[in-house]
């Protein structure tokens, strides 16, 4: 019988655990990460009747099978329950009283000419595993509808103990070759909590579309999303493969544990006003002839309690144990950042000069050279009108910078070209090709998309790093592009790809080549990465040490997605809150601020340009900018530990983050307007001064590890809360 795996449901990850690369299953490392991924220890559980698969046993036959014990696995946090037709449902087990969450559905489904959703069960087998994700117990399950054999597995590890990781394989039994449209996995409805004020669910959405919505929100009736996580406009797509719903008293994610971007969606949607719909989902077609397997991804379902950062912290942990492991960051990364991105393509060398002294008396710690110092996006040499005399002029403004004190970053936008680029013209074999022959457009600079699993794209942008930060001398990259997200799959013959997805997949690898070359030329060099708008992608966030709010469109975008990829990424990988200019009025530190972020801005002199906007620097602007500079840097809470579970951002209000740095707390409330208590969680129990820090107000004390305050507020208090 042979068995094919969905695209990219290799056995297990091919990784390095100590960098977090992906290695060739030929390397030693390969072959042993095999090894210990496929550990089983089969054993008798108390109560497991003598028909159940124990010390080698032969599995369970239907009539010996109790549904009530027998189709089930649990721990303490979660259970999964089947019933005799593999439907499943899905429960909470913390708190006082468990919470069934969904009712017995057909969760698991194949299609074909129908739709195979109920599958009778014939055996039923427990084990001990042992795998790159610790030890664990795993229940397996078959059944059979028609010519069809499913067989599904459920594992859930000591060490996750809220997530539980399913692998469902398909066989077609039949003397018929069968064609395949698609599969879906952990397709529930979770009901809304009866006499729920306001929104019923929020909901943390990965996808990634043109229109850049909230990556957080509630759930109105009628909301659907399909959050595919390939290509959802021209230049648009990925994400990271986690839906999440919750309720204010338990949540729910799904997803998946494949070690690189796969072509699934993950869609959500709220029918009524009392259900809300996930599922993973796959539109592949594929032929199975007579006897022939294929596997779903590895995917899993997990409950929580407060809102998605669990999920997300959990996650990551999971995605550690393959070897996916995030980059660190030199300590100047921390440092607040001064873009010249005001003055816009259009720059002129001038302008950042004489900008230079403003910036220094502030107390930036950056300067970005921002879009506009090159020929054209691709070539990307530079503009003769304003680098006349080529190299050294680019190498005297970096000498300048590091004058002034300043750390000197480039801003890039790799994998476009513009069409009459020479790079094109010399190597026409570089760009990504669609399935109809036609070139893929970068809407933004009106370029062409290269491929990144080509060699020779991978090389020319090697060599323009190495360029970049060797010869010019700047410290840190900027990356920037919704494109550098996703790209589609490549039919470009002259690439003799194996499969078209090979371009999906080598994205993260053409990242981790431009990160490992930076860093080779400059051990402390930052790498930041901006796709723009687009929901991150898991998978490359190992390959950059400085992530960003990414064109925020509002103060709650900036917060939203600081939560998010702190926790995906830690504390240890600073994330820039982007320039304040795009924040609520434009002057909203705050939210930065109170997130543990880095601070920035792309402010112009107004004696320097001619047309005007919300990036002046006008007296007021400078005085605002320079008090909270110095909070910035005085407290230095991108430095600290943000504790993401303390508060759920949809339905507890205010919305409230906390950082712990050293033996202090640092709250931030957010809310248009607020009047009443607010809660103080995660304090010990002992005696804390409060201090509003942005107003230098003492508040009094309190006592944990519950303390509440009265509090009036508009738009944000910001507190300390100072042992004694």
């Amino acid at each position: 019988m042979k068995s094919e795996p969905d695209r990219g449901m290799r056995p297990w990850p091919e990784t390095d655990p100590g960098k977090g690369r992906r290695y060739s299953s030929k390397t030693r490392l390969g072959r042993a990460f095999a090894q210990t991924c496929c550990v089983l220890v089969c054993f008798a559980l108390p109560g497991w009747n003598s028909g159940q698969n124990g010390s080698g046993q032969d599995p369970a036959p239907v009539a010996a099978l109790n549904v009530g014990t027998d189709l089930q696995i649990q721990n303490s946090v979660l259970r999964i329950e089947f019933d005799r037709n593999l439907r499943s449902r899905v429960s909470a087990l913390f708190g006082p009283n468990p919470k069934v969450l969904t009712a017995f559905s057909p969760s698991e489904t194949v299609t074909a000419v129908r739709t195979w959703s109920d599958f009778a069960v014939s055996t039923a087998r427990r084990q001990r595993v042992s795998d790159a994700f610790g030890a664990g117990e795993r229940l397996s399950l078959t059944g059979t509808s028609g010519e069809l054999r499913k067989d599904l597995s459920v594992t859930i590890y000591a060490d996750f103990p809220s997530i539980a990781v399913f692998d469902v394989a398909y066989t077609n039994e039949g003397a018929s070759r069968l064609t395949i449209h698609g599969w879906a996995n952990h397709q529930y409805t979770l009901r809304a909590t009866p006499a729920a004020r306001g929104p019923a669910f929020w909901s943390y959405q990965s996808g990634s579309y043109e229109k850049r919505p909230n990556w957080v929100l509630p759930l109105r009736a009628g909301f659907k999303q399909e959050n595919y996580l390939g290509m959802n406009a021209s230049d648009y797509g990925g994400g990271t493969p986690i839906v999440d719903v919750w309720r204010k008293d338990v949540g729910l994610a799904v997803g998946h544990v494949e070690p690189g971007p796969r072509l699934i969606s993950l869609p959500v949607s709220m029918p009524d006003a009392s259900h809300a719909h996930v599922a993973v989902r796959s539109t592949r077609e594929r032929t199975l002839e007579p006897g022939e397997s294929f596997h779903t991804l590895r995917t899993f379902v997990s409950v929580h309690e407060g809102d998605y950062f669990r999920t997300l912290a959990e996650y990551r942990r999971l995605m550690v144990r393959q070897g996916f492991q995030m980059a660190s960051a030199p300590d100047s990364a921390f440092g607040p950042i001064w873009c010249a991105w005001g003055y816009g393509r259009s720059v002129q060398l001038k302008q950042v000069y004489d900008t230079l002294p403003t910036v220094k008396k502030m107390g930036f710690s950056w300067v970005t050279l921002d879009d506009g110092w090159q020929n054209n996006y691709g070539d990307w040499a530079l503009d003769p009108k304003k680098f006349p005399n080529g190299d050294a002029d680019m190498e005297a403004l970096v000498d300048r910078i590091h004058a002034e004190g300043f750390k000197a970053q480039l801003w890039w936008s790799p994998l476009s070209a513009v069409p009459d680029s020479r790079l094109l013209k010399e190597h026409p074999d570089f760009v990504l090709l669609n399935r109809d022959g036609t070139k893929r457009k970068i809407s933004w600079w009106n370029s062409f998309y290269l491929c990144p699993s080509h060699q020779g794209v991978v090389e020319y942008h090697k060599a323009l790093v190495r360029k970049i930060l060797g010869e010019w001398g700047f410290d840190g990259l900027k990356l920037d592009g919704q494109h550098m997200n996703a790209v589609p799959p490549c039919y470009n013959p002259a690439h003799h790809h194996k499969h078209p997805e090979d371009s999906v997949e080598a994205l993260p690898d053409f990242f981790r080549e431009i990160y490992q070359t930076a860093r080779s030329v400059k051990p402390d060099a930052l790498v930041e990465f901006c796709p723009c708008g687009t929901a991150y992608s898991f998978f490359t966030m190992p390959h950059f040490n400085m992530s960003v709010a990414s064109d925020p469109e509002s103060s709650f975008q900036v917060r939203s997605k600081g939560k998010t990829l702190k926790a995906l990424m830690g504390d240890n990988v600073p994330y820039f809150g982007d320039h304040v200019e795009l924040s609520d009025d434009a002057i909203d530190f705050a939210s930065t601020v109170g997130v543990g972020g880095v601070v920035g801005t792309q402010f112009v002199l107004p004696s320097l340009v001619t047309k005007h906007s919300r990036s002046d620097l006008t007296p007021q602007r400078q005085q605002i900018f320079e008090k909270w500079l110095h909070i910035y840097k005085d407290k230095m809470l991108s430095r600290g530990q943000y504790l993401g579970d303390l508060y759920d951002i949809g339905f507890d209000l205010p919305e409230a983050h906390v950082i712990r740095k050293d033996q202090e707390f640092y709250y931030a409330f957010f809310a248009r307007h607020w009047s009443g208590p607010i809660e103080l969680r995660g304090l010990e129990d002992r005696t804390y001064r409060i201090v509003d820090y942005v107003n230098n107000k003492d508040l009094g004390r309190v006592h944990g590890p519950k303390a509440t305050l009265s509090a009036e507020f508009d738009k944000h208090l910001l507190l300390d809360a100072q042992p004694e």
